[in-house]
């Protein structure tokens, strides 16, 4: 991939966490890809297949969250000509039912090209357990 075209799957993710951050379902529409092809894991939940099961996951969320703050770091982006992935890792601040957590999560988004630009179509969410040795 060009570093144009790296530069645009970034901003495809940053949406992603601008929408999420914003709790904007309308901006969450405009990120993912409108197909049986979306994906996502939510910690803690199951797979979820297909728009219509994951936009009302992310109805869900944002129905009973009163703030989330995320930073983003250790960020990595490659792929090919259509299809591209970022995984880093989640540093939220989340206000829940009047409950405040701070946590960490590893994530991977996978983007997929179309005439409109870069759409999720996976994004996979997991607890952080410990670091690998190496």
């Amino acid at each position: 991939m060009s570093d144009d075209e790296l530069a645009e799957v970034e901003e495809a993710n940053s949406r992603f966490y601008r929408a999420f951050e914003t709790l904007d379902l309308a901006e969450m529409d405009a990120v993912w890809v409108h197909s049986e092809r979306a994906q996502c894991i939510h910690p803690g939940w199951p797979l979820i297949v297909g728009w219509a099961a994951v936009r009302g996951s992310w109805e869900t969320i944002f129905a009973n969250t009163t703030e989330m703050r995320f930073t983003i770091g250790d960020t990595r982006v490659g792929g090919g000509p259509d299809v591209a992935w970022v995984t880093c890792t989640e540093n939220i601040l989340s206000q829940v039912q009047g409950r405040v957590s701070v946590t960490s999560l590893l994530a991977t988004n996978i983007f997929e090209r179309d005439a409109g630009g870069w759409r999720m179509i996976h994004h996979h969410g997991s607890h952080v357990l410990g670091r690998a040795e190496g």
